[in-house]
């Protein structure tokens, strides 16, 4: 995940602008630079790979000013050059950004039209010019940067630096973090309270929307609509240096509103969003890889991360034609598993370090089988066991119950799923185009789920009162409500189980009385109408019913039920849209029930034994 830095400050910038940079390593990056205003003109410093080359640079090329902005850049939008790295500069204005700008193909070509000259791949260019075209127009920068935020559409937390002006930084959030850090004569912003620990402990968090002008001794703060906002000055303790859980109560609910920035982080390593195809990462050897000659993919898998290979199969399925087989790691090796030439191992794990699962790749691997590790520690066990590393980069996730970590392995998988699907054959290139776009617009579809839970509270303090829960879904969502009841299982203590909903009558129906609540996944999608029996027939005996839907099927919820009304989406990216409204639903009624959120009794992170 990108860094972000921002100091007005009283002495040189540069080298506390790297300093606090290398506090934001753990993000990942492959790329970095700084920019700050030097007797009223900007001066930047730029360089791919890690943070002492960009030391380097400014060893041969020291740069001065005491206001400056600062950049670690995961490439998403063009590959990690100089070119690419940010800060991006143009005319008067600096920027910096992370997220993704949706639109800025548009943008591009209409700025490009005006006779405008880009130097770079990324689409965060396109915020730098249309901020040097406003402040150009005569707009003060504090108007101008509202300007600039009216046209852009997406994710991003984003520094803005004009010259010329009294010493200042503009910066605004809309799904990645930002916060404001207060200092003695000097102010700062940063991606999280990490990136400006190193200058104070008083830091404001940003809400979503936010958007704000900083100088040598102030913060405005002002919310989507522009109107003034009084948002609270917190204090961070030291031992919040490394990781901490900046205005939340629990990791968990922090790692569940990461998720826009997890998953686009993520898809940004599976993703052309210029020419709208999906890609497979090459291996570390540079080597390409194909699925055209791939005949069954075998995904082995523990817990949450077994749901994400579920969730994978109907995918590789649907839109490769790829026989899928998903089995728990732990009973994999142990039965004898008859695997066939050109079968392909891959394992799902976010430690990379998990007991079972690593065990049954080195078991796929001495049988011969091409082997791929999916995970989120870059340089685990697991990724240098097999012989592809696929990344998921969801950053550091503390909260034992797994979140942000399960959305980004399925967004990996499902580009995965396109990428195979067009490497065999399966999809022509405007399918593809159509899947990697619903792809794109999915970090702005969590974003927009995660706004249901104040409803999702409410619903929690009665649903903590629960023994047993059912959870029903058909096709992709059938793992996901398996998944949400593990949330449940994990962190409440509350038995919950999740069935495929037209397993109804086959047995679980017989569970169902006045004192089952039942959590009915069911956005409308081809499967809507006889979710929707199932459910009707649920009702009827009574059970208390949470309908989580979208507007189009709110219509059809059956009386008295409680209704959960997230983002009209396609069936596609529903799995990933949804997941969200459950964790959250899991996470309430855990805090109603006053139980260790985030270290469940009896569970670790990583297992690493059998």
């Amino acid at each position: 995940m990108c860094g972000i830095i921002g100091i007005v400050g009283k002495t040189p910038a540069a080298e506390r602008l790297v300093d606090s940079l290398k506090r934001l390593e753990y993000r990942g990056y492959d790329s970095a630079g700084v920019a700050t205003i030097v007797d009223g003109r900007l001066e930047r410093r730029r360089a791919p790979g890690k943070l002492k080359n960009l030391e380097e640079v400014l060893r041969e090329e020291p740069l001065s000013g005491t206001t400056g902005i600062g950049h670690t850049r995961w490439a998403t939008h063009g590959a990690p050059t100089t070119e690419n790295a940010h800060p991006h500069v143009v005319g008067r204005v600096a920027v910096v950004h992370n997220g993704i700008i949706e639109n800025f193909a548009e943008l591009k070509a209409e700025l490009i039209g005006e006779g405008r000259v880009f130097t770079s791949q990324t689409d965060t260019e396109v915020v730098a010019h249309l901020m040097d075209r406003a402040v150009g127009q005569g707009l003060s920068p504090l108007e101008a940067f509202k300007t600039v935020l009216g046209r852009i559409t997406g994710a991003y937390a984003l520094c803005v630096m004009v010259s010329g002006e009294k010493p200042s930084i503009l910066g605004a959030r809309l799904g990645p973090p930002l916060v404001v850090g207060h200092g003695d004569g000097e102010m700062y912003l940063g991606s999280d309270a990490i990136a400006v620990g190193p200058f104070t402990n008083k830091v404001t968090y940003l809400e979503e929307g936010d958007f704000v002008l900083i100088d040598h001794d102030t913060a405005e703060i002002y919310d989507m609509a522009g109107r003034r906002a009084n948002r609270p000055v917190h204090l961070v303790p030291a031992s919040a240096a490394m990781v901490e859980k900046g205005a939340y109560r629990h990791f968990m609910a922090k790692e569940i509103h990461e998720q826009p920035d997890a998953c686009q982080h993520t898809l940004s390593t599976y993703l052309d969003p210029v020419n709208l195809k999906a890609k497979v990462p090459l291996s570390a050897q540079g080597e390409e890889f194909s699925f055209a000659d791939v005949t069954r993919l075998q995904i082995i898998a523990c817990g949450t991360a077994f749901y994400a290979g579920l969730t994978a199969k109907y995918l590789f399925e649907k839109y490769a034609g790829l026989p899928v087989d998903v089995e728990i790691a732990s009973e994999f090796r142990y039965r004898e598993p008859a695997m066939s030439a050109g079968t392909m191992a891959l394992a799902v794990s976010q430690s990379g370090e998990t007991a079972d699962t690593l065990a049954a790749l080195k078991w796929c691997k001495a049988q011969g089988l091409k082997t791929a590790a999916l995970v989120n520690a870059h340089q685990s066990s697991m990724a240098r066991e097999a012989a592809v590393m696929w990344p998921t980069n969801a950053g550091t996730e503390v909260g034992v119950a797994s979140t942000k970590a399960y959305t980004s392995q399925v967004c990996a998988l499902s580009a995965l799923a396109v990428a195979a699907g067009a490497q065999r054959g399966r999809i022509d290139a405007a399918e593809e185009a159509r899947l990697v776009t619903l792809l794109l617009e999915t970090p702005r579809l969590i974003g927009e789920s995660i706004k249901m839970e104040e409803k999702v509270k409410a619903l929690a303090y009665e649903l903590s009162k629960a023994e047993d829960v059912l959870y029903l879904g058909r096709g992709a969502l059938f793992p996901l409500a398996m998944e949400g009841a593990l949330k449940l299982k994990e962190i409440s203590y509350i038995h919950a189980e999740g069935y495929a909903a037209g397993e109804l009558k086959h047995g679980p129906i017989a569970l169902v009385d006045e004192a089952t609540p039942v959590i009915v996944l069911c956005p409308t999608d081809p499967l809507f109408d006889k979710t929707v029996s199932n459910m009707q027939e649920v009702a009827a005996r009574g059970a208390p019913i949470v309908m989580v839907t979208d507007q189009a099927g709110s219509a059809h919820a059956p009386l008295l039920a409680d209704v959960l009304i997230g983002p009209t989406c396609d069936p596609f990216i529903a799995p990933l849209v949804y997941a969200a409204p459950m964790q959250l639903l899991a996470y309430h009624v855990a805090v109603h029930k006053g139980t260790d959120v985030d270290q469940p009794r009896n569970l670790a992170k990583s297992v690493t034994v059998e």
